[in-house]
């Protein structure tokens, strides 16, 4: 699940860093949480719908919130332009990301999704004329040798679920370059709301274009619900963590993901772990490493 967070610098003590790394992992295994439970709605929905029913939950438990704790004026954004732009972008890579859980194996979109970092990396270079050190570009190139790696192109058959999956990380980490060049001006609720809005209005859209909802079941919209609290719960954590402690040990744990992806691939969707896929991902961990040093 790709993350939607503002980073804060913090100086780091410790025990401060040792509690956002906690929450951090704990973050990234709620949004692991979400994805089962999109993969699993995906088995009966179109994908559209299925994003466009959790983002609708997560929405209204946001709404919820707010008006509980008295900060709805928190929920619009200061910037609309700059928020908008980066909610839609944020849409974009979910509905992609929702798409290649429905088609891959947990742990393979995870894989694709884990380049984040390597092309934000590269499109820092090209657009913002950042510069890297020999360390980065060598965590890039050893990041595509991890892709290659765990998905054997050429011998394993690559589908569009591996095209989408690699989109999002692409989009995602076209909307993390875009956060560089702004402020943190906003807030962290009228940042989430944005999104969400934005999200389940691009959703609907694309549903209502190939064919409309279908029926929902009470079953379906007690997954949706859950789906979309720990969707909401995910990005509430995951801002905390950097908040917290430093970007530099937070931002790593998204790797966890991995092992949520094989753990709950084998236990509801009976996929095998398999050792390219390991392998391949630790290379992509060390990739991450490289260039986040």
């Amino acid at each position: 699940m790709s993350v939607d967070a503002t980073v804060a610098p913090a100086a780091g003590g410790l025990p401060r860093n040792l509690r956002a790394a906690a929450l951090g992992f704990l973050a990234f295994a709620v949004f692991s949480g979400t994805d089962v439970l999109v993969k699993l709605l995906a088995e009966r929905f179109e994908v559209p719908q299925v994003t466009f029913m959790v983002t609708l939950a997560a929405l209204a438990m946001l709404a919820v919130y707010a008006g509980v704790t008295g900060t709805t004026a928190s929920l619009r954004p200061r910037h609309p332009g700059l928020a908008l732009l980066r909610a839609f972008l944020l849409a974009v890579d979910t509905l992609l990301i929702h798409y290649a859980f429905s088609v891959l194996p947990l742990s393979e979109a995870y894989l694709l999704a884990f380049l984040t970092p390597v092309l934000v990396a590269v499109l820092a270079f090209a657009l913002l004329a950042e510069r890297l050190s020999m360390l980065a570009w060598c965590g890039v190139v050893v990041g595509f040798l991890g892709v290659a790696v765990a998905l054997r192109p050429g011998i394993a058959p690559l589908n569009l679920g591996h095209a989408a999956a690699a989109g999002s990380a692409l989009v995602f980490a076209l909307s993390l370059v875009l956060l560089r060049r702004a402020k943190a001006t906003e807030s962290d609720l009228a940042l989430v709301s944005t999104l969400l809005v934005v999200l389940a209005a691009v959703a609907l859209a694309v549903a209502s274009i190939g064919g409309g909802l279908a029926p929902v079941g009470p079953g379906d919209l007690l997954i949706a619900f859950f789906a979309g609290l720990f969707m909401l719960g995910g990005h509430l954590l995951l801002v905390r963590a950097f908040r917290m402690g430093d970007a530099s040990v937070v931002a790593p744990f998204q790797y966890s993901q991995i092992v949520w992806g094989c753990l709950y691939g084998a236990l509801f969707f009976a996929a095998p772990i398999e050792l390219h896929t390991v392998a391949g991902a630790l290379v992509i961990v060390l990739s991450g490493w490289l260039v986040l040093k």
